[in-house]
């Protein structure tokens, strides 16, 4: 098969003063950081729904996307063809894992018997890339949320027979992602919610969700899979509420149904907007819980609001989302995976090139600042100044609880006025300015 980018090399590493928009900038994959590289940090990954399917619509636009290899066909062949052309794109970014839904990389047959066979058969393509390439899979998913069927959720619908052919779905994705050595499996639930609760038992329906997913860990065990399983929270859209709807909703589900030992969370930025969060806040969230388990690499616009999936370049979000990660310990069987898209207006196979580009170094940037604050420890010493009173004294003792409402009542009775000290933002804010 010719080449896809054929006027597209190897993306090299030039350093901070190329001015070639084909280059590297800050991401050198052997660089060490901290004593990993950064490609063992960052664990970066294609998003193959996006890479490859997305023709860039809008709610007020046709696709504009230009992808001469495909024919816009539905047939195995056309998918097929795809992985190659994937492939070649992986290599040439130098990424080393990538993610997919079932439905993006192979077409949905008139049955479901049909839509496993063609699944099988663009798994066996895959298989064979990822051989030839050493290219790993990072997470499958299950698409229970566009064809008709789901219009009132997969798991939660409120037909038995869809939340059954949804369980079937994911059966055959786990099938898959086992087949190709997935490290991972993500839940999300774009549709796992409801658009008015006049006609809604969300009881009912939160109840069959984690029946699904313990069905899932079940299943898992049985076909002997030991990758992590994910849920990725987001708020809304196309619902008006879903049921993962932040970081915190997630983890109370899944402590509620006995979950907790089984998911982590995907976490994004686009979706933490959409819940009136802040990236790094949803991180902390996760992370507080022992869940933070992989990252979904985007960001959205502040004048918008819906998911736009764009690539993030922000050098601030970037540090934060590191400096979170790296007190996590990194990724274990997560990674950075790049679920954004290139602008509508920019069409052509090369952005594609210029989007990641763009993406890995603002995380390579992101990474090197976060381990300098670290290392540094002015940020972490001022916390553990701040919340020095609760290490000795009555602190400990309230901790440890030793003491209750009446000896707090004697001590308070029996000491001076409580005094505190400034928070200090801004001398904060400036202390990250100095590393960006």
């Amino acid at each position: 098969m010719a080449e896809a980018f054929p006027n597209v090399p190897k993306i090299p590493y030039e350093g901070p003063q190329s001015k070639n928009p084909l280059a590297f900038k800050h991401y050198l994959h052997n660089e060490v950081i901290g004593g990993k590289t950064m490609k063992e940090h960052l664990r970066f990954a294609g998003a193959y729904w996006h890479t490859m399917r997305n023709e860039l619509s809008d709610p007020f636009g046709v696709g504009t996307s230009l992808k001469p290899w495909d024919d816009r066909s539905d047939s195995v062949e056309n998918a097929q063809r795809r992985v190659g052309v994937f492939f070649e794109f992986l290599d040439k970014m130098g990424l080393e894992y990538y993610c997919f839904h079932d439905r993006d990389v192979a077409p949905e047959g008139a049955t479901l018997s049909e839509s496993n066979k063609n699944l099988e058969a663009v798994v066996g393509t895959l298989k064979e890339h990822q051989d030839a390439t050493g290219k790993k899979l990072l997470w499958g998913t299950a698409c229970l949320f566009i064809h008709p069927r789901y219009m009132h959720g997969g798991g939660t619908s409120c037909s038995s027979d869809v939340f059954a052919y949804s369980a079937a779905q994911v059966k055959a994705a786990m099938d898959a992602t086992l087949a190709l050595g997935g490290e991972g499996y993500v839940f999300w639930g774009g549709r796992e919610g409801y658009t008015t609760l006049l006609n809604t038992d969300m009881k009912r329906e939160l109840d069959h969700l984690a029946k699904l997913l313990h069905m899932a860990v079940d299943y898992a065990a049985q076909i002997g899979f030991k990758g992590q399983f994910f849920i990725e929270p987001k708020p809304k859209e196309p619902t008006t509420h879903q049921y993962d709807s932040d970081a915190a909703a997630c983890l109370n589900f899944l402590r509620e149904y006995d979950l907790m030992d089984h998911f982590q969370l995907n976490l994004e930025t686009n979706h933490a907007t959409l819940a009136n969060h802040s990236m790094q806040h949803e991180m902390v969230v996760a992370r507080n819980a022992g869940a933070l388990g992989s990252v979904d690499a985007n960001t959205g616009h502040p004048q918008l609001g819906w998911d736009t999936d764009q690539f993030p370049t922000d050098i601030y979000l970037t540090t934060e989302i590191m400096l979170e990660l790296l007190k996590a310990g990194g990724f274990k069987q997560g990674g950075l995976n790049f679920d954004a898209k290139p602008r509508r207006e920019s069409f052509e196979p090369i952005d594609l090139f210029h989007a990641h580009i763009g993406g890995m170094d603002a995380f390579a940037r992101g990474l090197k600042i976060a381990h300098a604050i670290i290392e540094d420890g002015r940020l972490d010493d001022f916390v553990a100044k701040r919340y020095s009173s609760w290490d000795s004294g009555i602190g400990a003792k309230i901790e440890s609880g030793e003491v209750g409402f009446s000896e707090l009542s004697e001590y308070s009775l029996s000491n001076p006025e409580p005094t505190v000290e400034s928070g200090r933002q801004e001398m904060l804010e400036n202390l990250i300015n100095e590393f960006i």
